[in-house]
């Protein structure tokens, strides 16, 4: 068995701090041969939270959160990396914070989502380890370090986009495979690697000695709080814009909780359960507290609270937005302000918390994205017409995931699949056995168990490669429901 081809890269790891005293020519090339993938172009067809076919709106999608992301991530790495302060001197010890790498990771870091969002991610969890028995499922995360490294190929096979160390480990938000991250950030849920790409991710992470295992490099930390502070904002944005945040319900949701705290504390938690004003946000201060004792501070919260309540609900929804040039004014003067104000509220640890980062949020900043945050978690995302439409999109996955299976499984017409689907199972069959052979496991796993697994790996990697577009028609020329042959699945 041949070595892992990943490890003949463009150059050595050992050149990244070369290049980052030299004019940084390979970090250049790196972002662009991240936003010149078709990976980087299908987010623009892929779910952020709701869909635009689903809202009939023009709302974000996984490539417009990308670009604010890397928007607001370059903005923080510019400002850290000009400072000549004590923060600068960590930062430059720890390896640096360069703006295009973390320019580069901001633009990737959602490669690896599926489609239809976040649902989509847990369908396809669910499915890898239902159907396959792949112990390590799907995790978006995790798979776009896959995309990086192995399933994206610029000019030579087996190498992914061949990129530096430096921007390969900046997406690793959660450095480690799945079971491994306790209680750090995203607890045993989230993680950044599978097995089959574990010693590329560590080779990535070798290049930063001074980085802890399990902590995210200061180029990732910078990446990872640019993402909420995105996410908090412009999903506020499209909701506001189409009108589907209802002040009232809002308002009084943060007027029961002031107005009785003391009785709020007092309850047990099973009787927060229910859709009463007020309930909703007490559960979230527990669930802050019970995270992040480490971070989160009552008076904090309170105030956070009390901010948004004041700029959010009694300030931008006071005014329905109406399409007209001072309604896009006042979001645009209150979308700009919060994000100026975030961006100027990181901070620099040299050993920070196992819950945070390197760079991250001062206290204040940090409770008030998490309660952002909980504008459209509480409004939107648990509004029941939204679960029927989600519970749909997740039996798509489901079908298309059982019929390649019988596709392949069929040994009269399995060579007529998709052939980037059969590509896929190949490169994942290499993957299975090269991980046997340097696990040292022998015939612990028969080749037909390990061909069952890559199988499994390579459908899921090619169902997670769709669009929202492109599965649903899939769906439909799968089940036989569509004439429209050419245009449904051109490109597949």
């Amino acid at each position: 068995m041949t070595d892992d081809p990943r490890q003949a890269r463009r150059l050595p790891e050992i050149l990244d701090e070369f290049q980052r005293a030299e004019g940084h020519p390979h970090f250049r090339v790196d972002v662009e041969r991240i936003r010149f993938s078709p990976y980087y172009s299908r987010l623009s067809a892929v779910t952020q939270v709701i869909s635009q076919t689903g809202a009939g709106l023009a709302v974000h999608n996984r490539l417009t959160h990308s670009i604010k992301v890397a928007a607001v991530a370059r903005a923080i790495a510019t400002h850290l990396s000009t400072r000549t302060d004590q923060a600068n001197r960590v930062v430059e010890e720890l390896g640096g914070a360069h703006p295009v790498v973390v320019q580069a990771a901001a633009a990737a870091h959602d490669l690896g989502h599926p489609p239809f969002g976040h649902l989509g991610e847990q369908a396809l969890d669910r499915l890898a380890r239902s159907r396959f028995g792949l112990t390590e499922g799907f995790e978006g995360n995790a798979q776009t370090y896959r995309i990086l490294t192995r399933l994206d190929e610029h000019d030579r096979p087996g190498v992914g986009l061949n990129l530096t160390a430096a921007v390969r480990a900046a997406v690793l938000k959660y450095p480690w495979r799945r079971g491994q991250g306790g209680p750090r950030r995203g607890g045993f849920g989230k993680y950044s690697f599978y097995a089959i790409d574990e010693a590329d991710a560590r080779s990535a992470l070798a290049a930063f000695p001074l980085i802890e295992p399990g902590q995210q490099t200061v180029e990732c930390s910078i990446m990872d709080i640019s993402d909420d502070i995105a996410y908090s904002l412009h999903d506020l944005d499209d909701f506001y814009r189409a009108g589907l945040l209802n002040p009232a319900a809002l308002s009084a949701e943060f007027r029961s909780w002031r107005r009785e705290l003391a009785t709020l504390r007092a309850t047990d938690a099973e009787d927060l359960t229910t859709r009463v004003p007020g309930h909703s946000l007490e559960l979230l201060w527990r669930r802050l507290l019970e995270k992040d004792a480490w971070i989160a501070d009552p008076d904090a919260f309170g105030e956070a609270v009390a901010k948004v309540a004041s700029e959010v609900i009694d300030g931008l929804l006071a005014e329905p937005f109406d399409g007209s040039l001072a309604s896009e004014r006042a979001l645009a003067r209150f979308t700009t302000g919060w994000i100026a104000r975030l961006q100027s509220s990181v901070q620099v640890h040299r050993h920070p918390h196992l819950r945070s980062g390197h760079v991250s949020l001062n206290r204040p900043a940090w409770h008030e994205v998490a309660v952002l945050k909980f504008l459209h978690e509480r409004f939107i995302l648990e509004r029941p017409d939204l679960t029927v439409y989600q519970r749909g999109q997740a039996s798509i996955l489901q079908r298309l995931v059982d019929g390649f299976t019988a596709w392949l499984n069929d040994p009269r017409d399995a060579r007529r699949a998709p052939r980037r689907l059969i590509d896929l199972v190949e490169l994942a069959t290499d993957d299975h056995r090269r991980l046997r052979t340097s696990a040292g496991q022998g015939e612990s796993c028969t080749d037909a168990e390990l061909d069952a697994l890559a199988r499994g790996r390579g459908i899921i990697d090619y169902v997670a490669s769709l669009t929202d577009a492109q599965a649903i028609s899939l769906d439909a020329l799968l089940a036989g429901r569509t004439e429209r042959l050419w245009d449904a699945g051109q490109g597949l």
